[in-house]
């Protein structure tokens, strides 16, 4: 038996006969078009969809990809809707592991820095030696904010908080005038350790720093009679004491730019210190703030100028401190500025996270290159511009985008919202 028999017949395709073309309405035309048929190849299935004109349907399109991200835009500017809103965010942590403000301290200061690239990293040797030497001389400390916004129930870190300084298992710093980004707290051993690290400091001021701390763990302000002049000047200059001016008019002119972004309102508003009238003795002058109080605002009060108040009366104390806590207020400071700054390219103030993350690293290829990327990617290549050229690592160091993110939900400067369709949304509040 033949190959063919078993297959059931010639597997050739067959030309159809003249008199089954002959009988399609498509053979009934005349010569002329015939003969333009043959000239030319029939109409394809597209011919039959209606016609639109040139342009039409892809002038959106083309505007975002012909704005590009060289006018400081993104493709998400140019949304005319909001993003969807479905409830704020009530904790930042994604680690489940975290329960209490110990654990939470320790896990913001292991992630405040991003990892130095190891290849195409785009600074020269001596540049990451100042970035490590940066970050290792940053002190250990934490503002209290952050480790609200990163837990669930910020009532109950400042409980804890609170009970933790009792104990004198934290001590909790403040820095006048600088409103929640102000507040910090550190380890009470991590305080020690770098008390006793401290090169040029006398043992004997040393001791009796501890031991005024170990009879008051939850004091922020030392005692008139608890050390000596000379050993709260050799404190002040190796920075464990601040000199805070309690009292006075405070002139708003003459609270930085800074201070007054992230101040307390009776710092930045009124001219009368809320520190200073809450001490007073309830009913009294004091309270309302004191005999010269519109006069010092500003205003022009009928009564007698001569007789100063009590609690216009100027006072000095002196406060715990960290040494290098200038340092981390100023990079801090001007990173909550910048993550805001970027956050207001976007019409309504907010953004994805993502589109906020990519903003902040800096370091993306152009939109004519982006065919390219997944190729260099591959190669190891570094598709984009180098880290090193980026404000990322020029100016914070590599300060990590989660953290800075958390510190501002933290301040008050931003929130997080899900969106359910992309992702977690950035909204700026101030």
């Amino acid at each position: 038996m033949s190959l063919r028999s078993i297959l059931g017949g010639s597997g050739r395709v067959k030309k159809k006969s003249s008199s089954t073309l002959s009988s399609r309405p498509s053979a009934k035309r005349s010569p002329s078009s015939a003969t333009s048929s043959s000239a030319s190849p029939s109409p394809s299935w597209a011919s039959t969809l209606p016609r639109r004109k040139p342009g039409v349907g892809t002038k959106t399109t083309t505007k975002k990809i012909s704005g590009g991200r060289d006018d400081g835009e993104d493709f998400f500017g140019d949304d005319d809707d909001k993003l969807d809103d479905f409830g704020l965010v009530t904790a930042l942590a994604t680690d489940l592991c975290l329960r209490d403000t110990p654990q939470a301290i320790q896990y913001i200061r292991a992630r405040m820095f991003a990892p130095v690239p190891e290849t195409a990293a785009g600074m020269t040797s001596t540049r990451i030696a100042e970035v490590l030497n940066y970050r290792r001389n940053q002190p250990p400390i934490v503002s209290i904010a952050h480790v609200q916004a990163l837990l669930a129930s910020p009532s109950a870190v400042e409980r804890e908080v609170a009970e933790l300084a009792r104990r004198g298992f934290l001590r909790r710093i403040s820095v006048p005038r600088r409103g929640a980004v102000g507040e910090f707290v550190v380890l009470a051993s991590d305080y020690e350790a770098l008390l006793r690290s401290t090169v040029g400091l006398n043992e004997a001021v040393r001791d009796n720093l501890l031991k005024f701390l170990d009879e008051n763990p939850g004091s922020q302000v030392l005692g008139g009679d608890a050390l000596k002049q000379s050993e709260v000047e050799e404190l002040m200059r190796a920075g464990f004491l601040t000199a805070h001016h309690t009292g006075g008019v405070v002139s708003h002119s003459a609270i930085s730019g800074t201070m007054r972004s992230y101040a307390r309102p009776e710092d930045k508003i009124t001219l009368t210190s809320l520190e200073t009238v809450s001490r007073q003795a309830a009913g009294s002058l004091g309270t309302v703030g004191g005999q010269g109080a519109l006069h010092n605002a500003g205003g022009s009060g009928g009564g007698s100028l001569s007789v100063i108040s009590s609690t216009n009366a100027s006072t000095t104390e002196y406060r715990l401190a960290v040494p290098g806590a200038g340092s981390f207020l100023k990079i801090v400071s001007a990173a909550l500025d910048h993550l805001v700054s970027l956050l207001g390219k976007s019409r309504f103030r907010e953004a994805p996270e993502s589109v906020l993350k990519e903003r902040w690293d800096g370091g993306f290829a152009k939109i004519e290159e982006a065919r390219y990327a997944a190729a260099k990617r591959a190669r190891g290549e570094f598709a984009g511009v180098l880290p090193g050229q980026t404000r990322k690592w020029r100016q914070f160091y590599g300060l990590a985008f989660e953290w800075v993110l958390q510190e501002a939900v933290g301040a008050g400067l931003i929130e997080v919202f899900e969106t359910r369709s992309v992702g977690r949304g950035v909204r700026g509040i101030r």
